[in-house]
Order: C-alpha cells, then structure tokens, then sequence
C-alpha cells in the first residue's frame, strides 16, 4: 500500500508539480483545441492534459484504466461536467485484456508484453518493474467516438500499445499525438504507419494525410520550426535514438 501511494504521489508531482509546465501545456494544446471542443485522452493517468484542455474550454473524455488512476481523475474531475471518466483501456477491438502494472512506476503500465521486451535494454527502465496485472474492460476509439463525438484532438499515451488504439479508429481527426520511446522504435513506427493510413481517409485522400512534429521528455515545446513530412520525422528520430529520449509525436491533417 504504501508503495502504490508512493507511485501516485510521484506522478502527481511529476504531471501537475512542475512549476511552468501548465502554461506550455496551455501554448502547446492552444494550436490543436479551443471552446467547445472535444478532446480524447486516452491513458488519462493523473490527469495534467485534462486540466489544461479544461483550461481551454474543451470537452474531455478521459480514458483509464488503472484503478489508482483512476480514483485521482475521480477526485480532481468527478464533478465537473465538461469531463467524461471512462474507466477502460482502449485497443482495437472490445473485450476484456491484461494489464500490466508498476506499482512504483506507474506511468509505465501497459497492455503490451512486446513493448516491456523492448524497454527492459533501455537504461531509463533499469528499475522499473511491473509487479502486478489487472484484467480491464476495453474499448475502441470508433465507440468513444459514437457515444461522445468526434474529437479535435486525440492523445494517446499507452505505453507501447498505441498501434492497437489507433487500430480501433476507422476515420481521421484533426489532430492526434502519441508516445514514442527510443528503444521501442518499431512500436512507433507501426503507430506511425496506422496514423498515415487513418490521413488517406481524410477529404483530400492521398493529396492530404498529417503532417507531423515532436515534443521531447514532456517538455510541451514543438521540436521542429516546421511541420514534417512522416519520412523527414523519421529519419529525426533516428538521428536523436541514441541519446535515448523519449517524448511524444503530434500529427495535424493538411488544410
């Protein structure tokens, strides 16, 4: 118990203790949501995306599964009408499936054993350890979409099991982003080719798609002076691979 109040309580001061973090969170998510606004933050945790967008006047569905989590999303957000708690995972088809927790480390839960392989070799993970599983209900992004509405930006933050999500979504949104971590490179580049796919959807077809940009290591600062072709962001996270640092991928669609 007193392990799992340990692992909370660093979250907390992780996501919502970093003094300025707020405000670049509020610059960053001002380019992709405004009022009214419907935003998914699938793997809610402890809830620091769903406090900025609510800043910005967005509609949240938070998407957790973990029962700590979920009970301080319930505490912060539980009243508050513009945000929808789901608690359930999200992959590419309904069910039930494993979740594999870290007690000490719980932002690194995951619903991915090939992604626990690949992150085990990074030094970043050399203590991390998962100690527990829960069986949790899961749902799709075409579902959330059908019971809340198509949303204007999408985040998907699972820890190796974002290719899954965005399996279960079957049209474009304007604007997503997604975790990827240096040592589980395959996992994002199998992401990756899931979010081009869902751009050809999009009313342009194969003259449209997303561009894309990259924020490292939670700093809420877009990388890049310009938005990437999915070629040119690759050939920059293979060039920033072997300093081993993680962060997250933002795709907007053209036009």
């Amino acid at each position: 118990m007193l392990l799992r109040a340990w692992g909370i309580a660093r979250s907390l001061v992780m996501y919502h203790g970093i003094p300025g973090k707020h405000r670049r969170m509020l610059r960053l998510y001002g380019e992709f949501l405004g009022p009214g606004d419907v935003a998914f933050d699938i793997g809610a945790h402890v809830g620091s995306r769903v406090r900025a967008w609510r800043r910005l006047g967005a509609r949240v569905v938070a998407v957790e599964p973990q029962p700590d989590c979920l009970g301080v999303l319930r505490l912060f957000f539980g009243r508050d009408q513009g945000v929808t708690i789901v608690p359930e995972a999200a992959g590419a088809r309904p069910g039930r499936a494993q979740l594999a927790l870290s007690t000490a480390t719980p932002t690194v839960s995951t619903m991915s054993p090939g992604w626990i392989d690949s992150v085990t070799t990074d030094r970043g993970f050399a203590r991390v350890r998962w100690d527990r599983s829960v069986e949790v209900e899961v749902t799709t992004l075409d579902d959330l979409i059908a019971a809340h509405g198509t949303p204007a930006f999408l985040k998907i933050d699972v820890e190796g099991f974002e290719a899954d999500v965005l399996a279960g979504l079957t049209r474009p949104v304007r604007g997503l982003s997604f975790e990827y971590v240096p040592s589980a490179h395959e996992a994002t580049l199998e992401a990756l080719a899931h979010v081009e796919r869902l751009g050809r959807l999009g009313p342009l077809g194969d003259a449209g798609g997303y561009l894309y940009n990259y924020s490292p290591i939670e700093t809420m600062r877009l990388a890049s002076e310009r938005w990437l072709e999915a070629d040119d962001l690759v050939r920059r996270l293979e060039r920033i691979r072997p300093r081993g640092r993680s962060g997250d991928i933002y795709a907007r669609l053209r036009g």
